[in-house]
């Protein structure tokens, strides 16, 4: 009899799909996402969504990842669907509390982070670089190096 795989778990050769979840999708979640693309050269496939999305990204966010080479500007916040979490072998979940769905073989983790909304640039920078340092241990745990640390 063989053990069961531990949630989120990836078949060996697979490429894992992230999920990362804020209410607005707006900051944190979009952050997390540009990181894990840029880090990750492409092995991760990448997703973020909101409970309930802003109209558009927050602009100290888009300009806090400018900084470190990472262009948010032609992305949207996308609403949050069963069907993101389904397909998804890890769901980071930042402040959407009860709003993520749930689904049983699905890795959850919840990145307790300061929310970036109505803050300025300054403000951001700390966030942005706590949650680069979130996804290079994600990528560890996933066993993808990252492509630039």
């Amino acid at each position: 009899m063989s053990a069961a795989a531990a949630p989120g778990a990836v078949e060996a050769g697979a490429r894992p799909s992230v999920l990362f979840v804020c209410v607005h999708n707006a900051g944190r979640s979009q952050m997390a996402a540009g990181f894990l693309t840029a880090l990750s050269g492409g092995a991760v496939e990448v997703r973020s969504a909101g409970s309930m999305p802003a109209e558009q990204i927050n602009p100290a966010a888009v300009e806090a990842m400018a900084e470190v080479g990472i262009d948010l500007r032609s992305e949207r916040p996308k609403v949050l669907t069963a069907e993101a979490v389904q397909a998804s072998d890890v769901v980071v979940t930042m402040g959407c509390g009860d709003a993520c769905p749930y689904y049983p073989g699905t890795r959850y983790e919840d990145w307790a982070l300061e929310d970036p909304a109505g803050r300025g640039v300054e403000a951001v920078r700390p966030i942005r670089d706590e949650i680069r340092a979130r996804v290079l241990t994600l990528l560890a745990e996933l066993g993808v190096p990252p492509v630039d640390a």
